[in-house]
C-alpha cells in the first residue's frame, strides 16, 4: 500500500513537473544584442569584450545583468557570455517562455550562457524559477533547447538541492 502510495504521488509529480515546462523564445537567438554598462573594453582580434559596472545585455526577451559580463565572439557571433555578480549582488539573467506568461528567471553569483549550445550554467547560490516552479543549488544547468533542469548542492554537503512545485 505504501509503494502504491509513493509511487501514485511520483507520477503526479512528474505529471505536474512536466506539464509546467515551456521553452524560450526561438527567435531570441537571432535578434540583435544590446549592452549597457559603465565601461568596456573590445578585443577584435581575439573577440573577447568585457562589459564593467552594471552592465546589462538584451537580446530578444532574454536580459542579462551584472557587475561585469564578459562576451567572447568569433566570426559567426556570440559564442559565451559569462556574468560575474557577487553574493550581495548576485548576476541575473530573464529570459520569457514560449508557452507561458511567466519568464525563466535565474540568478548566481556567476552565470555562464553558451550561445552555441543553448545553455546556461549558475555556479555559488544558484536558484532558477521556471513557471511556477523553482530550483535552488551550489549550481544549476539550464538546457534552454531541451528545457532541462539540472541542480547539484554543494560537495561538502552545507548546501543541499531544493525543488518547489507550486500548484
Amino acid at each position: 500500500m505504501e509503494f502504491q502510495l509513493f509511487m501514485s504521488r511520483l507520477f503526479f509529480l512528474i505529471l505536474i513537473f512536466s506539464n509546467s515546462i515551456a521553452f524560450a523564445l526561438k527567435d531570441d537567438a537571432q535578434q540583435p544584442i544590446e549592452i549597457n554598462a559603465n565601461s568596456v573594453i573590445v578585443d577584435e582580434i581575439s573577440g573577447f569584450n568585457e562589459f564593467i559596472g552594471n552592465a546589462e545585455v538584451k537580446q530578444g526577451s532574454l536580459f542579462l545583468f551584472a557587475e561585469l559580463i564578459q562576451v567572447q565572439t568569433n566570426t559567426d557571433g556570440v559564442e559565451t557570455m559569462k556574468a560575474t555578480g557577487s553574493l550581495d549582488s548576485p548576476a541575473r539573467y530573464i529570459q520569457s517562455q514560449e508557452n507561458q506568461a511567466r519568464f525563466i528567471e535565474a540568478r548566481a553569483t556567476l552565470i555562464t550562457y553558451d550561445v552555441n549550445e543553448g545553455m546556461i550554467f549558475l555556479v555559488e547560490n544558484a536558484y532558477l524559477i521556471q513557471g511556477f516552479d523553482s530550483f535552488s543549488g551550489d549550481t544549476l544547468t539550464y538546457d534552454i533547447n531541451n528545457d532541462k533542469v539540472i541542480v547539484k548542492g554543494s560537495k561538502d554537503g552545507t548546501k543541499r538541492v531544493k525543488f518547489t512545485i507550486d500548484l
